[in-house]
């Protein structure tokens, strides 16, 4: 039997659907999927089989104009991840057309080292009329030798399967590069903090979304199966920390709650879950919660 195995970074604006086309291809939720824009911070990898293939795909930060040195670190690591990438996949949304970030990564493209395979996801295709996505797949081909198009929507399913049959294609002949009952290479760990941090952004809206970040502390597997589950949710000030609690504890409870439900579920076992609420002004400059996002620290400089 020949195999084949490969790296596939997806790249895009924010919210242009990567997460939730990993999670589609992988069949399991390995990626933070919220509204929010700018949730997915470190690389993370789902794996997928298809045929003879394992396809693993590089879940990158959305790509837009950096001001912090989180920001930068972020952006840095998605195109870290489309340069070390085997196949890269473009994906942009069919109503929103061709933006100023979509130009920006165009030309950040042309950049790369010649020969890669880049193909073209147009996402969210649901929400045009055809006459609109043939124009908008015929200026985008003008703008980039794209090798493929593909017309997609990750939420419904539409036009996934072409995809990875592609893509199982595409990738070189290789022995498999993880076992195959395994659908990510980031520690449960940190797939356990990621669930909790999108419960936090979906709860918290506007408020603080990006001044937190989320630690598992301690993981300890009991004898009746269960696993207790030590959380740390820092954030920059201490006003912070009144809006995460809520009055009487209610929104941390609420928060609780929802990913410990979403981590039992993932686990397919009970889960008891702590959290823990720390004021740690500046989360944002330090070294170590840059390598426990799997980010590289000194991108992060201007």
């Amino acid at each position: 039997m020949t195999t084949r195995a490969g790296f596939i970074a997806l790249i895009g604006e924010p919210n242009a659907g990567k997460s939730t086309l990993t999670n589609a291809m992988v069949g399991a939720k390995v990626s933070i999927v919220t509204h929010k824009v700018q949730t997915t911070r470190a690389r993370i990898r789902g794996v997928a089989m298809a045929g003879d293939s394992q396809l693993v795909f590089v879940d990158t930060p959305g790509l837009f104009k950096p001001r912090r040195r989180l920001d930068r670190a972020m952006v840095a690591a998605a195109w870290g991840g489309a340069a070390d990438a085997d196949v890269i996949v473009l994906l942009i949304e069919a109503h929103r057309g061709i933006t100023d970030g979509v130009k920006t990564i165009l030309k950040g493209l042309e950049d790369l080292p010649k020969g890669r395979t880049i193909a073209l996801a147009i996402n969210k295709i649901d929400r045009v009329e055809a006459p609109v996505l043939l124009a908008l797949t015929k200026d985008m081909n003008e703008r980039f030798n794209f090798a493929r198009t593909f017309m997609i929507s990750a939420e419904k399913g539409h036009g996934i399967e072409d995809l990875r049959d592609w893509l199982a294609q595409e990738v070189p002949e290789s022995p498999w590069l993880y076992p195959e009952d395994q659908i990510a290479d980031l520690p449960l760990r940190m797939i356990a903090a990621e669930m909790t941090r999108e419960k936090l952004t979906l709860r918290l809206h506007q408020e603080l979304p990006y001044q937190l970040t989320v630690e598992t502390e301690s993981w300890q597997e009991r004898k009746d199966g269960s696993a207790r589950i030590d959380q740390v949710i820092y954030v920059a000030r201490d006003g912070h920390k009144g809006i995460l609690l809520g009055h009487k504890g209610e929104t941390i409870k609420a928060i609780s709650k929802a990913a410990r439900e979403e981590l039992s579920a993932f686990l397919d076992r009970p889960v008891h879950l702590f959290l823990q609420v720390k004021v740690r002004e500046n989360w944002l400059e330090e070294k170590e919660r840059y390598s426990e996002m799997g980010l590289d620290f000194r991108d992060g400089n201007a």
